[in-house]
């Protein structure tokens, strides 16, 4: 009997267009859209929907759009597929898409989750702005390789490792020249090196106070046990507990992202049939980095899901 995992993606998942397919054919994804504009105060689904790119791109509407698209292509499963929603038994999101996680397991409500979102991108593109930062994906190369790179263009400014995503596949996150000067270590090494289209320095101290304003609005929202257990980007680990939830999604923002140790320990749990939820197909090209036989069905609104290995 197989065991059901669903994941939904991160920030730069997003591109224009996204959700337009399912808003038209599924009414709860729609109504998903309305209930977003009376929160965010402009029509969201406009921007996912027509652009342009460049303020969808920004973390103040890429955050908030992401989550929404991903709990409409949520939407779509339930009605194509309500047996796959009911057996799921794991959950995980990379990075933002954590929130979207917690909501699809019932500790958050959408509005809440919208509400933190919302305000998590302000003051995530707040602190980037203090900043000038950024990040770039080191490929080919080990995390000890990577380590060392990181100490070499430290003298540039701050930087370290800040997504672990799977074998190979290592973000590196810090001030502008010492992005740049990490890209051409690792260019030289042998590995490649692809700056990101991010705002700032994610999941390092530059984001403080980033993680100030977020506790801020944690505070005002309720959270409830899951339903289903939810593994944290912090640790890697699942949590039960709401208050250890609310202070693992403020450490968040200045801490490393898991991912690949998020996903051992579901596989480690036994899942074996994965959905990817949402925006792209990223998720299921780093599972497949990871563990190559392992099932992953990707649920968007491009209606071209694929399975198999």
């Amino acid at each position: 009997m197989s065991k059901i995992a669903l994941f939904f993606p991160g920030q730069g998942a997003q591109h224009v267009g996204m959700g337009r397919k399912l808003a038209a054919q599924y009414p709860k994804a729609r109504e998903l859209y309305e209930r977003a504009a009376d929160i965010m105060g402009f029509d969201l689904a406009k921007l996912c929907f027509e652009g342009p790119a460049e303020e969808l791109d920004s973390t103040v509407i890429s955050q908030p759009a992401l989550f929404v698209t991903s709990l409409a292509a949520l939407e779509k499963l339930r009605a194509d597929s309500p047996e796959i929603v009911l057996a799921c038994e794991m959950a995980a999101g990379l990075s933002l898409g954590e929130y979207t996680a917690l909501v699809f397991s019932g500790a958050m409500s959408f509005e809440d989750g919208l509400r933190v979102v919302k305000r998590r991108g302000e003051a995530m593109q707040a602190a980037a702005d203090a900043t000038p930062s950024g990040m770039v994906s080191i490929l080919l190369m080990e995390r000890p390789q990577v380590e060392q790179i990181c100490k070499e263009a430290s003298a540039h400014g701050p930087i370290q490792i800040a997504n672990f995503l799977c074998p190979g596949n290592l973000v590196v996150s810090g001030e502008n020249a010492a992005c740049e000067r990490a890209a051409e270590l690792a260019v030289a090494a042998g590995g490649r090196a692809i700056p990101l289209a991010v705002a700032g320095a994610f999941h390092t101290e530059i984001m403080r106070p980033a993680d100030e304003a977020l506790a801020e609005v944690l505070a005002e929202v309720e959270i409830r046990t899951p339903e289903i257990p939810v593994v944290s980007n912090v640790d890697a680990q699942t949590h039960t507990d709401p208050e250890e939830i609310r202070q693992l999604l403020i450490r968040q923002v200045l801490n490393p992202v898991r991912w690949e140790d998020s996903i051992n320990l579901m596989l480690g749990e036994g899942c074996d049939d994965f959905y990817e939820v949402g925006p792209g197909k990223v998720l299921k090209g780093l599972l497949k980095r990871i563990s190559r036989k392992t099932n992953c069905t990707t649920i968007n609104d491009s209606f071209d899901e694929t399975g198999g290995v």
